[in-house]
């Protein structure tokens, strides 16, 4: 569904044809699916995520202007959804991670993840995915799994792009360190060593 079938679909809603909507949810439920149980790690509480979102965009329709793409204003409303439901758990995040990772530390780690094939590598990051916050997570696979550029991130989160950038590499940072704990040192070695 293109931009223009989306827009044609919010125009049906708009003017009464209020089964029109199912159109909407059919092309974006699986999306907020996912980015809701990347955010709170929990497949019940992102049903119910999931729900409230599409309650929540239905009720806001007329607020959409078209301004940028219709799946960006998604997101947004997916994000601020989870972000209000992470508040009222006030949950505790438990995550440890190596701050001081270093340049030629994550190039091994990239140099082994291009060793392996694709899902078999998507399958290490999704689950790596898992231990990260919710916010980072979120990020994350809006960027890599979404391919969703800095400037619509940015949207969707209400920063600036600077700020998605630091957002991004820190959240990069943080998947390396759990990637390097699940990965086997010895490879990790080898690799190193090589590129000395």
């Amino acid at each position: 569904m293109t931009h223009l079938e989306d827009q044609h679909y919010i125009n049906l809603v708009l003017n009464g044809n209020t089964n029109s909507f199912a159109a909407l949810v059919d092309r974006y439920k699986d999306m907020v699916y996912t980015l809701s149980v990347k955010m709170l790690n929990n497949k019940e509480e992102a049903e119910e995520i999931s729900q409230d979102t599409f309650i929540k965009i239905y009720n806001a329709l007329n607020k959409f202007k078209g301004e940028s793409k219709f799946s960006t204003w998604v997101y947004k409303v997916t994000y601020n959804t989870c972000l209000d439901a992470l508040k009222k758990k006030k949950k505790a995040n438990n995550v440890s991670y190596i701050e001081d990772f270093s340049e030629h530390q994550t190039k091994a780690l990239e140099g082994i993840l291009d060793s392996i094939d694709e899902k078999e590598r998507n399958q290490a990051i999704q689950e790596c995915l898992e231990e990260l916050p919710g916010e980072d997570a979120f990020l994350l696979t809006l960027y890599y799994f979404d391919d969703q550029s800095v400037e619509e991130i940015a949207k969707v989160m209400n920063n600036s792009e600077a700020n998605i950038k630091v957002k991004l590499f820190r959240a990069r940072k943080k998947l390396a360190s759990i990637l390097k704990k699940r990965l086997e040192p010895e490879m990790l070695d080898y690799y190193e060593y090589e590129r000395r």
